[in-house]
């Protein structure tokens, strides 16, 4: 028995398991099912359907093939996630006598690209007994995310065109999986990517052509391959073509936001031959550009498997693939190693681009002891969106000062409170003067964070102001690069205005495009004492807000005032009628 212990093994190998790249083609095995509130989550497992191994060598050793598995969970709506451990069984009977299998490491230990560890918990320790391998890890977060490397090796005494599969499946108490099966084959198709040399400095409109190019260095011949094409929100393909499944992914919790295409091309594609695109696609940088990524990946595309749902057919011309001409037409080298890393390549492009964060304040009432909501945070009124991608920093955060007079009973969950200074606090229960509140690593066009606030009125104070900044993360360099207004950047929260009171913005920025205009946005869910925002915190003197010009408020709370006025009214009148008649008896 062999004990392995993943750890950091994609940090070495990022090409191979770059989140980017898991995505676009974990989808072919489908997508994991939402589950409903009173059924088991169910995960599914993935990872690419067919891998080829080089023949092994007489004298000269094996040379591996890395298979990576990934599990995939509902997210939007539907995903919130398990915290639960879980356990995933490789068999490996069906490669017996074909192939060699192994752990890389650990796999799972490994980072993405969003920030985020291998299915967003703790790393699978894994062991392998004879013909099969068990992993036991914890937590898996909503998306998809790497759980294992396989490392794959052709058995000696094998021959071209042996096959086998290694079947993964996954079991927890809570959760449900969905099995994978992974086909292996000696001397099959290795195919490679070739990098293109983009001009990566643009501005908004730049067009530049992208003549996808790739080889097959493998022993066998590829039946058809899949194209798949992955780039986010500020480029676009204008082609659609009638032999790829085009998606708009939802943005998410990250806010990122990507056009995933795949393209079925027909064809035999030749060991040693290299291919290049009939008609060369194009590349276009639009108005909402600034940071942005392109992904381009080969693999054969095996028997026809159905794309996801949210995948629509393109209604444009087929795409075609065609052979190098010229002396290039030869590739060198047929003995490379069948790894999935050189299958596909990603650009980093910089747009010259700006964006204007605009941060909107309130105006609210509310008499002493009742507790009102306030809703404040900022839009992004364009016209880049701004995603920080490759680091997964937050784009900017919302620094709230509490205004004098009113405390914080309740507040988003992504915001933490902070000393009056804006130093670290340790008691986040309690309420506090300021709150700072990360968006997450990207921000679109269009969108932005909307926070709500539940405020306890401790005491009467006409035109008590607090103040609202969006800036960057860092206090010591505020500034936005990106922004060229920075005079928006901040708004007022004014309590008990008056008529005459003037909080400032007091409605986001751009018109309220609805209850999905903010997929980074988080309502008021947590309070220090366990109630929702906008909740009574434990007040009897009743609720009420007001929004807009900060006229009095027409809930409970001026109910409340109206209440006690009208007592205050009766008993005067009583005094005044038991004083006439005293007056009457002593005439």
């Amino acid at each position: 028995m062999t004990r392995l212990s993943p750890r950091n093994v994609l940090r070495r190998a990022a090409g191979l398991l770059a989140a980017a790249g898991l995505l676009a083609v974990v989808p072919l095995a489908g997508a994991a099912a939402p589950a409903r509130a009173d059924e088991p989550p169910v995960f599914t497992l993935g990872g690419p359907a067919e891998t080829s191994l080089h023949p092994y060598r007489a004298g000269g050793g094996p040379k591996p093939s890395r298979l990576g598995i990934t599990v995939t969970a509902p997210s939007g709506e539907e995903g919130t996630g398990f915290a639960g451990r879980f356990t995933l069984t490789f068999d490996l009977s069906g490669v017996a006598g074909v192939a060699d299998v192994a752990f890389d490491g650990a796999a799972s230990g490994a980072e993405t690209s969003d920030g985020g560890a291998s299915g967003g918990g703790t790393a699978p320790d894994c062991e392998v007994t004879g013909a099969k391998a068990v992993c036991v890890g914890t937590g898996v977060r909503p998306g998809t995310h790497p759980v294992a490397v396989l490392v794959v090796t052709a058995a000696a005494g094998g021959e071209r065109g042996d096959s086998g599969a290694i079947t993964v499946t996954g079991e927890a108490e809570g959760a449900a999986f969905t099995p994978f099966t992974a086909r292996v084959t000696v001397g099959g198709p290795d195919l490679v990517m070739e990098e293109l040399p983009f001009r990566t400095e643009l501005v908004p409109g730049d067009r530049q052509q992208a003549p996808i190019t790739f080889a097959n260095r493998g022993a066998g011949d590829a039946e058809g391959v899949l194209l798949t094409l992955r780039y986010t929100r500020g480029l676009d393909i204008p082609q659609r073509y009638s032999n790829c499944r085009y998606s708009e992914d939802d943005p998410g919790p990250s806010g990122v936001g990507r056009t995933t295409a795949l393209c079925t091309v027909e064809g035999a594609f030749e060991a040693g031959e290299a291919y290049t695109l009939a008609t060369p696609l194009t590349i276009e940088a639009t108005e909402r550009a600034y940071r942005d990524t392109f992904l381009y990946r080969i693999e054969e595309a095996g028997p026809p498997r159905p794309a996801p749902a949210a995948f629509e057919r393109g209604d444009g011309a087929v795409l075609r693939a065609v052979p190098v001409t010229g002396p290039q037409n030869r590739v060198a080298g047929r003995t490379a190693d069948p790894t999935p890393h050189d299958n596909q390549r990603e650009a980093d492009f910089r747009t010259e681009n700006t964006a204007d964060f605009a941060a909107y304040g309130d105006r609210v009432s509310g008499a002493r002891g009742a507790t009102v909501t306030a809703d404040v945070g900022f839009r992004n009124v364009g016209p880049a969106w701004i995603g920080h991608l490759r680091s997964g920093e937050d784009v900017a955060v919302v620094d709230f000062t509490v205004p004098r007079g009113a405390s914080v009973v309740a507040k988003p969950d992504r915001c933490r409170a902070v000393t009056a200074a804006g130093e670290y606090r340790e008691d986040q229960r309690s309420p506090a003067p300021r709150y700072l509140c990360p968006t997450s690593p990207a921000v679109h066009d269009g969108k932005g964070l909307d926070l709500s606030f539940a405020l306890r009125i401790e005491e009467v104070l006409i035109g008590a102001e607090g103040e609202v900044t969006v800036r960057a993360p860092s206090a010591r360099n505020p500034a936005l690069p990106f922004d060229p207004a920075p005079a928006n950047n901040t708004a007022r929260l004014v309590l008990n205005a008056g008529d005459d009171g003037d909080g400032g913005p007091s409605t986001p920025p751009t018109s309220d495009p609805g209850p999905d205009a903010s997929p980074s946005g988080a309502p008021a869910t947590s309070a220090p004492g366990g109630g929702a925002a906008g909740a009574s915190g434990g007040s009897d003197s009743g609720t009420g807000s007001g929004h807009g010009g900060g006229l009095a408020s027409t809930g409970s709370g001026a109910l409340t005032v109206a209440g006690a006025a009208a007592v205050a009214l009766t008993a005067g009148l009583v005094l005044v009628a038991a004083a006439r008649r005293r007056t009457g008896r002593h005439s």
